[in-house]
């Protein structure tokens, strides 16, 4: 099954950078966000309500992990291959601190608020605390992606994908080389079929693998936590393939558009999504992180707003972020 999903996952970035090349920046990387959580939400909630209520920190976990794997792991791969490719890569300042703002927002609101409000003791919002957090999340994440898509698209486009009279240019948008001219209709629509099976099966093999997954956990007696982070992952490789291919081809902006745009999916759409069931079962739902966690999060977010304020990045940005990830692993396994 392991290996079968590893199959499927890398069917699933080729398809879906078929369709991006169709579309266009930044709709592309945009779909390609949105699939990703799409299978996050599904195993989330797949899970969850196959375990019950014992399953009240899954969804914290696993959101936790899929922004810390993206801002400190994917973000710190793309800029290191980056840097030692070309020495800098360029990109947008005006789309890197939109995301930024956004996603810093949603994971202190999220992850964070939680262990201080006072209607509930933390780590949990109560009833009406949850649904509005909820709704606030889809507002911040709705608003992103309109300003993404609509309203401030070209904050979002590589250097490279304007000419010098300001208009758009025709570009290979996620640097796939198997698709050398624009796709047709015909294979649109032929990859948009197998990319929704390729998402399904995603979705059924790693359900098929949690309790695997849990009982090796338990075997080296880790903890629970760390379940999170390998589902987390599982789910995350489509877009860390894709991110990291275009970071190959000296394209960092679509490397980050990828990246924060999944990130900010993960969040903004799976922490409505199990608020609901919550909601609807009256299970608790525990979201606030820890302290160490928390300033692993915080350091994280801080870091990148410094590294990515200047609109270029090299090989110490990426190494330093690396770290970060790799201090966040090694707690993780080892509290």
């Amino acid at each position: 099954m392991a290996i079968a999903l590893i199959g499927v996952v890398l069917a699933a970035v080729h398809h879906a950078e078929t369709i991006a090349h169709k579309l266009g920046e930044p709709y592309g990387t945009l779909l390609l966000a949105t699939a990703i959580t799409v299978i996050e939400v599904g195993l989330i909630l797949s899970l969850m309500l196959a375990g019950g209520p014992e399953t009240a920190s899954l969804a914290r976990d696993t959101v936790f992990a899929a922004v810390m794997i993206i801002i400190t792991g994917i973000v710190g791969i793309c800029s290191l291959i980056g840097g030692m490719l070309y020495k800098e890569q360029v990109f947008k300042l005006h789309g890197a601190n939109a995301a930024l703002s956004t996603l810093a927002a949603i994971v202190v609101l999220t992850l964070i608020l939680p262990n201080y409000t006072l209607t509930t003791q933390g780590p949990i919002y109560s009833g009406s605390q949850l649904a509005f957090i909820a709704l606030v999340s889809l507002v911040l994440y709705g608003t992103f992606v309109f300003v993404q898509a609509i309203r401030h698209r070209n904050y979002f486009l590589d250097v490279k994908d304007i000419n010098d009279d300001g208009d758009l240019a025709e570009r290979d948008l996620l640097g796939s080389a198997e698709v050398a001219t624009k796709s047709s209709n015909a294979i649109t629509y032929y990859s948009s079929g197998l990319l929704l099976i390729c998402l399904a099966a995603v979705v059924l093999l790693a359900k098929a693998l949690a309790p695997t997954i849990e009982d090796f956990v338990k075997l080296i007696h880790a903890p629970h936590q760390l379940v999170g982070v390998i589902i987390a992952s599982i789910v995350l490789l489509p877009e860390g393939l894709a991110a990291v291919r275009a970071a190959r081809k000296n394209m960092f902006q679509t490397s980050l558009n990828l990246a924060m745009g999944s990130a900010l999916a993960s969040i903004g759409l799976t922490i409505p999504a199990v608020a609901i069931l919550s909601l609807a079962t009256g299970w608790t739902l525990f979201l606030g992180i820890d302290m160490k966690s928390t300033v692993l999060v915080l350091l994280a977010l801080f870091v990148n707003a410094i590294s990515l304020a200047t609109g270029r990045t090299n090989v110490l940005q990426g190494v330093v972020l690396l770290v970060i990830f790799g201090v966040y692993l090694f707690t993780t396994a080892i509290p």
